[in-house]
C-alpha cells in the first residue's frame, strides 16, 4: 500500500528546499513579505509533518514564481524541516516527526509550559509569527485518503472562510484531537465571534501526484480570496471556473483508540457512508464499536492497528 512501500516511479517525491531555507525574517524556512499597504496578514503553512510535503512543494511553487501581496503581509513557512530532512524515500512513513506530533503541541499552555522537544522548540520559534496571523492556511496530506478535506475546526468563522475558498469540494467541522492540540485549534482561531481564521487543508494521499496539484489550487484561492494577492498573479494554478459550493460534513463522534488492540471491520477509504445506524465497524480491545446514527461518515480512518490515545476515525453526518 501506498506510503508503507518504498517511493516508486510515478510517485511524489520530496522537492529541494535549500534555496528557502534562510529565510528573510530572521528566522529559518520563513519568507514573510511586506506589502507596504493596509491589508490582513495571510500565512501558508506547509511540513507541520515531514513526510507531508505537497504543501511544501506549493508553497515552493509560489515562492520561486513571485507570489507577493499587493496589500497587507504574505508569510511562507516549512514548518518541521528537522522531520523533513529526515525524510527516506525506502521507509516514507517514518519522518512525520523527530519527537512528537507536532500539530498535537498548539494550546498555550503547551507551549508555554510543554516538555522540551524538536517539535516544540521550533513551535515557539514560529508562534510568534502565528500568532500575528489573520488567515492562515495548513497544508497537509493524508496516508491513504485520496479525497481532498478542508478542516474548519470548531469556529463557525472558520466554516464560512472555507465555503468562500469552495476547494477542496468537502469541509470538515471538527472539534480536534484527545491527543492535543492543532495549530488550527488554538483560541487566537477559535474563540470569539469575530477574529483571526485558520483553516486545514488535507490536500490527497501523501506521495501521490495530484496532491501537490490540489495544495496549489487551494493555496491560489485561499491567496484570491483573502485579498492580498491579484487574480492575475494567481491564475496559472486557479480552477477555470468558479468552484461548486462545498459539501458539509459535521463530526459526531471522534474515536480515539483505548487499547493496543483496535482493528477495523473492513477497509475504510475514507469518506465512506454506513447508511445503518448501529452497525459495528471496529473492535477496540474486543469492545464493538457502532455507527451512532444513520448515513454515518468515514472521515479520515486511520491504519488498522491505530495506537493507544491516537484517534482512529472521525464519525460524521453531511450538514446542509
Amino acid at each position: 500500500m501506498a506510503g508503507i512501500e518504498p517511493l516508486a516511479q510515478g510517485d511524489l517525491w520530496p522537492p529541494d528546499l535549500s534555496a528557502w531555507a534562510g529565510g528573510n525574517d530572521g528566522t529559518g524556512f520563513v519568507h514573510r513579505f511586506h506589502s507596504g499597504r493596509p491589508g490582513p496578514h495571510v500565512v501558508i503553512n506547509a511540513l507541520m509533518h515531514g513526510n507531508e510535503y505537497s504543501g511544501a512543494i506549493a508553497a515552493a511553487t509560489l515562492l520561486a514564481a513571485g507570489i507577493r501581496p499587493v496589500r497587507g503581509t504574505l508569510s511562507f513557512v516549512f514548518a518541521n524541516c528537522a522531520a523533513f530532512a529526515q525524510f527516506d524515500p525506502g521507509f516514507p512513513i517514518m519522518s512525520r516527526y523527530v519527537d512528537e506530533d507536532m500539530n498535537r503541541v498548539w494550546s498555550p499552555a503547551s507551549l508555554t509550559d510543554g516538555a522540551d522537544s524538536v517539535e516544540r522548540r521550533r513551535a515557539r520559534e514560529l508562534w510568534p509569527l502565528f500568532g500575528t496571523a489573520d488567515l492562515l492556511l495548513d497544508l497537509h496530506s493524508m496516508q491513504h485518503d485520496r479525497i481532498p478535506l478542508m478542516l474548519c475546526g470548531r469556529s463557525r468563522r472558520g466554516c464560512e472562510l472555507a465555503r468562500r475558498v469552495g476547494l477542496p469540494g468537502v469541509i470538515v467541522a471538527d472539534p480536534g484531537h484527545a491527543g492535543g492540540s492543532r495549530l488550527i485549534d488554538h483560541p487566537r482561531f477559535t474563540e470569539g465571534a469575530d477574529g483571526p481564521v485558520a483553516l486545514l487543508a488535507e490536500c490527497g494521499q501523501h506521495w501521490d501526484p495530484v496532491s501537490a496539484e490540489t495544495a496549489l489550487a487551494v493555496a491560489a484561492r485561499f491567496l484570491l480570496v483573502s485579498g492580498v494577492v491579484e487574480a492575475a498573479a494567481l491564475r496559472p494554478w486557479l480552477p477555470s471556473a468558479e468552484p461548486s459550493p462545498p459539501r458539509l460534513v459535521e463530526v459526531t463522534e471522534t474515536i480515539t483508540v483505548t487499547s493496543e488492540r483496535f482493528r477495523f471491520l473492513k477497509e475504510y477509504q475514507g469518506m465512506d457512508v454506513i447508511p445503518t445506524a448501529g452497525t459495528v465497524y471496529a473492535l477496540d480491545g474486543g469492545v464493538p464499536l457502532r455507527t451512532p446514527h444513520d448515513d454515518c461518515v468515514m472521515i479520515m480512518p486511520s491504519r488498522r492497528h491505530a495506537d493507544r490515545g491516537h484517534t482512529a476515525v472521525r464519525l460524521g453526518r453531511f450538514g446542509a
